[in-house]
């Protein structure tokens, strides 16, 4: 991996969130690609419940005031930074005052999804590749972690399909025992609809549920790695119909080595 680009998408990533299996393979695989000679940036969310002061993010002026299309309406698009302690890591946080301000990462204190994760969702692989795009930081492999990401596979292959700073990328995809109750807005569809991507690469988001969230990320993805001991019935199935590169799961002691054979088979 030495001098190999890396770029790692994330719904969450300690210690800015609190350690489940998506935060803390988010964390642990930059910093194993760091270990071996590669390089890295790392985004996530910036949501009301991150604590700015504590681990110091900053906003990057020259990064931000751009605004994205969602659904029609102009959304200010804020980024902010902060480094992990210890490590030379950097953490790009997407942020906007109507989506992530509120206190919390996706759900409200009874349990019930925010009825705008759709929309949350878009602005922020919208604004990953905007961000990377004012960066001009070419990537060798984007590695994706999490349903709030998932949107990003599809958007970089069709949204922004003719950009050429990602013309060479693969897309990773780690997928986890992770879910949601119910679907995102019903009208998610006709969102995606909006920026002229086509009805057969968003078949399945006619019902935004978690499952069909994730195949449309599988669909536009170069391989996918399984980030858990047991996944949804339905992806395995959906998985072996797609034919993509797969590593199978391996635990957080072991997975560097598998990592970095299936980053230089993708890449081949």
């Amino acid at each position: 991996m030495k001098d190999k680009r890396i770029l790692y998408v994330s719904s969450e990533v300690v210690p800015y969130l609190p350690e489940t299996e998506i935060s803390s393979m988010s964390f642990e695989a930059p910093r194993m690609i760091n270990a071996n000679g590669g390089q890295t940036r790392i985004f996530m969310p910036r949501y009301g419940n991150i604590n700015e002061r504590r681990h110091q993010l900053h906003e990057v002026i020259r990064l931000s005031g751009m605004n994205l299309v969602i659904n029609d309406l102009d959304m200010p698009l804020i980024i902010k930074v902060a480094s992990i302690p210890k490590e030379r890591m950097q953490v790009y946080f997407i942020d906007n005052e109507e989506y992530f301000k509120r206190k919390a990462t996706f759900a409200n204190e009874e349990g019930e999804l925010f009825p705008d994760n759709d929309e949350r969702a878009i602005f922020f692989a919208k604004g990953v590749v905007e961000t990377v795009k004012k960066l001009n930081w070419a990537p060798d492999i984007i590695h994706v972690h999490g349903w709030m990401a998932s949107m990003l596979p599809l958007y970089l292959k069709e949204y922004y399909g003719d950009e050429p700073l990602f013309q060479d990328s693969k897309i990773v995809l780690s997928v986890y025992n992770e879910s949601f109750e119910g679907t995102l807005d019903n009208n998610m569809i006709g969102k995606v609809r909006f920026d002229g991507i086509d009805d057969d690469k968003i078949k399945e988001l006619e019902s935004p549920t978690f499952n069909n969230v994730i195949k449309t990320a599988i669909s536009a993805s170069d391989g996918v790695v399984i980030g858990s001991s047991e996944i949804p019935a339905e992806i395995v199935e959906y998985l072996g119909k797609e034919n993509k590169e797969t590593l199978e799961f391996v635990g957080k002691d072991e997975f560097e080595a598998a990592y970095l054979s299936f980053y230089d088979k993708i890449l081949s």
